[in-house]
């Protein structure tokens, strides 16, 4: 479907609980709506964090014309189910959460990515993978900042610190509106991925095997395969649909990438709650 109708997105993942004792990742694909959250290891109730997070964006799957406003409106609910976990655990957990949601705004259909924590979204065009979301973590920072290499932070012994997270006290989210441009691919993650196959590795796979189930399933066996450590969670999605190339993103300026940027994880940290 082009532009002027509902977004038209397709999608799947795969899960695992590698190493650890229980899996405390959780996730969503079901169109538009493709999700991931990582529950905070080690905190009580890190599972629950996370399904509390992506229940929150049930509402929206199988919906034919979601909008920015409603994502947000899911981010916010996400935040009173992790702090109803707390509250009922009566100890601190939290999750990761990212993932993108097909949206309509002004008329022409978008991926609007989303982020709070260390999970990611990347996009795959042509072969070429970059990462949409960026890290809130520590070591993100000191490599904005250039005390450390990306290669260093992958090993550095802060690298679990996160700055961010739903269950803090920071209320605002990441988000980017997206073009949905034809061969673009979307690939969410748990860091449990990224902790064993890099970058590269991630785009190769995923641009060889075309349906986006078959190819969560696979990146997450490669993981699993090199004695994946953590929960592994990928979830893939394909968009039909197409942004017009005219189409502008505002009113949402701190959500802007502007139309068909390239987006690249220089990203921009704007919050959007």
């Amino acid at each position: 479907m082009t532009a002027g109708g509902a977004p038209e997105v397709l999608g799947g993942g795969a899960t695992a609980v590698g190493g650890r004792a229980r899996n405390e990742d959780a996730y969503l694909a079901e169109a538009p709506v493709f999700v991931v959250a990582d529950g905070m290891g080690g905190h009580v109730a890190g599972a629950e964090a996370a399904g509390a997070a992506i229940a929150a964006f049930h509402p929206l799957a199988g919906a034919v014309a979601v909008t920015p406003s409603d994502v947000e409106r899911a981010h916010l609910e996400s935040r009173r189910l992790v702090a109803r976990v707390q509250a009922e655990v009566g100890a601190a957990s939290g999750t990761t959460l990212t993932g993108a949601v097909a949206v309509m705004h002004d008329g022409s259909p978008w991926w609007m990515v989303v982020n709070v924590g260390d999970s990611r979204t990347y996009a795959l065009d042509g072969g070429t993978l970059r990462q949409v979301s960026v890290d809130h973590s520590h070591v993100q920072e000191l490599v904005d900042e250039g005390y450390i290499t990306p290669d260093e932070a992958l090993v550095h012994p802060d690298r679990n610190l996160l700055t961010r997270a739903i269950g803090d006290d920071i209320p605002e989210m990441d988000a980017w509106l997206v073009p949905q441009v034809a061969g673009r691919r979307l690939i969410v993650a748990s860091d449990g991925l990224m902790k064993e196959v890099e970058d590269r590795e991630i785009g190769e796979l995923a641009a060889l095997i075309g349906d986006p189930t078959e190819a969560a399933a696979a990146l997450v066996e490669l993981a699993v395969g090199r004695g994946a450590r953590d929960n592994v969670t990928v979830v893939v999605a394909d968009a039909v649909s197409t942004t017009a190339p005219d189409a502008d993103p505002a009113p949402w300026p701190a959500w802007g990438v502007e139309a068909h940027e390239d987006t690249t994880p220089s990203a921009r940290r704007r919050g959007g709650s």
